[in-house]
């Protein structure tokens, strides 16, 4: 499925006005009920996952959509295109009334990240690219091209989640020349590998497919790398259950 200029602008466009129906909850009441792996739903997931389903539905007819808030296909898609939504990507930061929850909309085909669109709607800042290459957009300033870097002398800058620190992350990085490590708590850490912000991410914790696929074609389209946790193989898309194994997110080596 190729994506032109106006899908892409469409996207945008929807994962903004997902990020516009968000807000009004944001620091206030939540309306919080648990799902059944008992992780948190709030009325603005909701919102916003209706917002992103009736607006792809009528740009994109025919192409399924799974998101994090709703039910589970009964098989797996196989080779055909799919979307895969997480319609607020750290909601468990949004209820602290963090800034740094995310909308995120990856397209998979063949099992791989295609195209994807994160927008951070308190940051104002949208990262978007697939096989034309990857961009961020600042409020409502011009679109830039952004590129993964190289590590600087001083030690690579990190990465990684606020809310999951697993004690193999911890290993990990204690074997590593670090400068930096800038916490957050949704996929904008995909976006600042991706634009040169930060060097490295890496997960070893739980996370799903809907977490990960936008944030993996952004940074890829900027120069970078996502693989499983030996550095070789793939992360791949539509597996049973959805749910990813431990993966690192990697700028320019």
């Amino acid at each position: 499925m190729q994506i032109t200029a106006a899908d892409a602008e469409a996207l945008c466009t929807i994962a903004r006005k997902a990020g516009e129906r968000i807000m009004p909850y944001f620091r206030r009441a939540h309306g919080v009920r648990s799902k059944k792996d008992a992780s948190p739903v709030t009325d603005a997931d909701i919102a916003a996952h209706d917002t992103i389903l009736e607006a792809l539905a009528k740009t994109f007819p025919g192409v399924a959509v799974i998101s994090e808030e709703d039910q589970m296909p009964p098989q797996l898609l196989r080779h055909a295109p799919f979307f895969l939504v997480d319609p607020l990507d750290g909601t468990r930061s949004f209820m602290r009334g963090e800034g740094e929850f995310s909308v995120n909309i990856g397209l998979v085909e063949d099992c791989l990240p295609r195209y994807g669109v994160l927008f951070a709607p308190v940051l104002d800042v949208l990262y978007y690219g697939g096989g034309g290459g990857a961009f961020r957009r600042r409020g409502q300033e011009e679109s830039e091209r952004i590129h993964c870097r190289k590590p600087p002398e001083s030690g690579m800058v990190v990465t990684r989640s606020r809310s999951h620190a697993a004690a193999r992350t911890q290993a990990y990085l204690d074997s590593l020349a670090i400068g930096e490590i800038l916490p957050a708590s949704s996929a904008v850490k995909f976006g600042w590998v991706a634009d040169g912000s930060a060097d490295l991410y890496p997960r070893f914790g739980r996370t799903m497919e809907w977490d990960t696929a936008a944030g993996h074609a952004i940074v890829e389209a900027a120069g970078g790398r996502v693989t499983l946790t030996d550095g070789v193989s793939p992360l791949v898309y539509d597996k049973p259950g959805f749910e990813n194994p431990g993966f690192i997110v990697r700028g320019l080596s």
